[in-house]
């Protein structure tokens, strides 16, 4: 199987890094809260112990997770941009409404922080204009004002 290359800002991949670095960190903390909940007897009955083991199965999984994005990441270079690409932050005119936005992967995608996927409706229709140019998108008139 091959393994499609993830997208990520370098700012993007220091909080994967540093949440990693937690998730390993609490690793002895759940550990103990396993054995201390498997103390108290019958693991049938045991809600603390089920409790514990759900928050290991959790916090497991994301490490895989995380370490998987991060072997198979592209960090995207910032720096002046001249035409719209991942890392940029664009500024746009909405049919007269100003929206700034920075494309990212879409692993860190998260629109409340203005930050796009590439892979987004909105993200592919940006992709390779200039400051400028306006284009059409889901019939509205959208011009691109700056890139930074």
């Amino acid at each position: 199987m091959i393994k499609k290359s993830i997208s990520l800002t370098a700012e993007g991949k220091k909080e994967l890094e540093k949440e990693l670095a937690e998730l390993i960190k609490e690793r002895p903390a759940i550990a103990e809260r396993i054995a201390i909940a498997r103390s108290f007897g019958d693991l049938s009955e045991n809600e603390e112990y089920s409790s514990a083991r759900n928050e290991q199965k959790v916090a497991e999984g994301r490490i895989l997770e995380i370490q998987d994005i991060l072997k198979n990441a592209k960090v995207i270079r910032g720096g002046k941009k001249t035409k719209v690409d991942l890392g940029a932050t664009v500024s746009l005119d909405m049919g007269g409404r100003k929206v700034t936005y920075t494309l990212v992967g879409a692993t860190e995608a998260n629109p409340l922080e203005g930050k796009i996927s590439n892979e987004s409706p909105i993200g592919k229709a940006l992709l390779g204009h200039k400051a400028g140019e306006s284009f059409d998108f889901n019939g509205k008139k959208i011009k691109v004002i700056e890139i930074q």
